[in-house]
């Protein structure tokens, strides 16, 4: 038994050390760009661990180099929720508004105390890959979760799939936090990209058009092993959560941490100060681009200081520390053929080019929107003329302009028409809006999918499985006619729906049965209240305590929050005002919807003991998650602000707080402990 013991103890730790030398060569070549090894040596490793871990299956490990591959396919991803929301960048297109970007940069940074007199902002310079931006999570330094962005909030589950990327790090080197949510981009290099395409032209498959969709194609694979054979690579590039935070001081820092800890991090990034850093940065990268073997469509700027970062915060989605600048996009011309329009979910009318297939910005361009009538006219576009298409900020195609000098005689004029196309209702241009609006509302079959597919999407409802195919075909045979018919259907019906077998029946009632509960603010973001998106359907929830308190609101009551302003507070009003809306409303609490109110703790104090206070959270606290503090202080009528400054009341300190603390002492702020800020709620 002892020789048994021993020998098994041996196998453990030669499996062991050749983990850690395959992962010592995978970080050499995939991180470093320095492999030591050949790769018929690499090779001979990997069969040695393979062989050990066949016969001792109890030895195998999830975050072994083996296990890259392994997962069956899956039907469908499911949804994460990240621990930090990823933001989208405002975007610039030139010098002047990098200018102004770091003018109110200043501002901002001299109103928060942090910049004095003509001291010029530091900033980090780095490129901005054209990839698939995705967030991978750490737990005890194990990979554990991957998601796409998503919307931002939500995202695809993809674990699977980017388990098979082996520049990823299966497990973190050194030291590595509890917990870290790691943002960054896959892409495919250009060389890759094509070795790729060359040994599909062989096999007589379908071509990538471009690694950008090669790499986003491959990540959305449902059978990881597909995911498996196409060459990805991932660059880190910021953090989500981060348990270790407070430790940073800069972005600069953050980086070579993420570095530290095994992850790829592209190594052309800078810190420079002011704008003309900034601007030299952009064109040194523009220099580069044609000669790198990866696509980026610009470069990305961020505040250096943490601290600063934290004190300029977000508006809206985007971060107003950082900026995304754009190179060029790309033009061509091609010949519109027509101008159709589309009936959107609050009845807009849009038109839409419809244009001969060209290729611009490596996709086939067929069709782009015009926005509205007077868009047409401002661009003087004919139905017949050569056009020039662009790829707007390589994204979004847009027409434009006409080629004057190749206009032909049978060009004609675009006219709105003045029935609904889809459900034949007048369409009428309020005065003084751009855009004319269908007049039919529910009764309009478009308006009613559109309206539909909202509430059930990730933002609002969130039912995996109810695309707006499905949607389409529910509204064309009656039988959905609104948010209430939702929550009626059954498995039974919706088997004898197009694609939709027994088991995909029942994953969307239960999808539905699991949306029987929304909070209060994506209920109301489900309404699809004209203006009222995701930030304004929160604020809403925040301010009110109930559903009926929103639909009674006045408009002047509405108008005391702040992200309401005139024209949405009318919106609101006039929305709940409708008959009609209060009987969806009414139907679809009748059909077994129950919306969770936001309920203050019974252990809280007062709403209005810590009103007009401002607290600032550091640390990791002793019975309390930084969340359940914010929580508590929240329902307690106080604020919570991310960033130290004159104005704060508090800084509530736990154990290993970082410079948050430091920056309190130096302005003087009254630090408090858990059990401080306890007695401050009564408790």
């Amino acid at each position: 038994m002892n020789h048994n013991m021993t020998a098994s103890s041996e196998i453990a730790q030669r499996i062991a050390e050749l983990r850690d030398t395959i992962n010592q060569h995978n970080y050499r070549y995939y991180v470093l760009d320095q492999p030591t090894v050949s790769d018929a040596r690499y090779d001979a490793l990997m069969q040695a661990l393979q062989a050990l871990e066949q016969e001792h299956p109890d030895l195998v490990t999830s975050d072994s180099p083996t296990q890259r591959v392994g997962a069956q396919p899956s039907e469908a991803f499911a949804s994460v929720t990240h621990l930090v929301p990823m933001r989208s960048l405002s975007n610039a297109f030139s010098e002047a508004e990098v200018t102004a970007f770091n003018r109110r940069v200043r501002e901002g940074l001299q109103r928060a105390e942090l910049l004095a007199g003509d001291a010029a902002v530091e900033y980090l310079a780095e490129y901005k890959f054209d990839g698939l931006a995705v967030s991978l999570r750490y737990e005890q330094g194990r990979l554990v979760q991957a998601a796409t962005r998503g919307d931002g909030e939500t995202g695809e589950d993809i674990t699977h799939n980017v388990r098979t990327i082996a520049s990823i790090p299966l497990r973190l080197r050194g030291n590595a936090p509890d917990t870290l949510e790691v943002r960054g981009e896959v892409v495919m290099l250009r060389s890759d990209f094509a070795r790729l395409n060359e040994r599909y032209a062989r096999q007589g498959e379908r071509l990538f058009v471009n690694p950008r969709n090669a790499a986003a194609g491959s990540l959305r694979q449902l059978d990881p092993q597909i995911t498996a054979q196409r060459p990805l690579r991932f660059f880190a590039f910021d953090w989500g959560r981060w348990s270790e935070e407070d430790a940073l001081q800069t972005q600069a820092q953050g980086l070579q941490a993420l570095a530290d800890l095994g992850l790829p991090v592209n190594p052309n990034h800078v810190v420079v100060s002011g704008v003309q850093g900034l601007l030299a940065f952009y064109d040194a990268a523009g220099q580069a681009r044609a000669a790198l073997d990866y696509d980026i469509d610009g470069v990305v700027y961020k505040v250096n200081d943490l601290a600063a970062q934290q004190a300029l915060g977000y508006i809206s989605r985007a971060p107003r520390f950082s900026l995304a600048h754009k190179y060029p996009a790309q033009e061509e011309t091609t010949r519109l053929l027509d101008i159709e329009v589309q009936v959107g979910r609050t009845g807009a009318i849009t038109p839409v080019a419809r244009l001969e297939p060209v290729f611009v910005g490596g996709v086939t361009v067929t069709n782009a929107t015009l926005h509205n009538e007077d868009e047409i006219r401002r661009k003087d576009l004919m139905i017949g003329d050569t056009v020039v298409v662009r790829r707007a900020g390589d994204v979004i195609p847009e027409v434009v302009a006409p080629v004057m000098a190749e206009r032909p005689e049978s060009a004609r004029a675009f006219v709105m028409p003045t029935q609904c196309p889809v459900c034949g209702s007048a369409i009428e241009r309020p005065q003084g809006e751009a855009i004319a609006r269908c007049t039919g509302g529910l009764f309009c079959a478009a308006q009613r999918k559109q309206m539909l597919w909202h509430a059930a999407s990730r933002k609002a409802l969130d039912i995996d499985g109810l695309g707006d195919k499905l949607i389409a075909q529910l509204v064309d045979s009656g039988r959905l006619q609104s948010m209430a018919d939702l929550f009626t259907l059954t498995a039974e019906e919706l088997r004898h729906y197009e694609r939709l077998g027994e088991k995909s029946a029942n994953n969307l009632v239960a999808a539905i049965d699991q949306a029987r509960q929304p909070s209060l603010a994506r209920f109301l973001y489900a309404l699809g209240i004209r203006h009222v998106g995701e930030t304004t359907a929160r604020a809403l929830a925040e301010a009110f305590s109930s559903l009926d308190a929103v639909m009674q609101a006045s408009p002047e009551e509405l108008l005391t929050i702040d992200d309401v302003g005139p024209v949405v507070a009318e919106s609101i009003h006039q929305f709940f005002s409708e008959a009609h809306n209060r009987e969806v409303i009414a139907e679809t609490l009748a059909a077994g919807l129950r919306i969770q109110r936001p309920t203050a703790p019974e252990s809280a104090a007062p709403a209005a003991s810590l009103a007009g206070q401002t607290f600032v959270l550091t640390g990791t606290l002793p019975h309390w998650t930084r969340d359940q503090a914010r929580e508590k202080i929240l329902a307690a009528g106080g604020r919570v602000t991310g960033s130290v400054s004159g104005k704060t009341s508090y800084v509530v300190a736990g154990e290993a707080a970082g410079s948050k603390l430091s920056r309190a002492e130096a302005l003087g702020v009254t630090v408090i402990d858990e059990a401080q800020l306890r007695a401050l709620l009564g408790e």
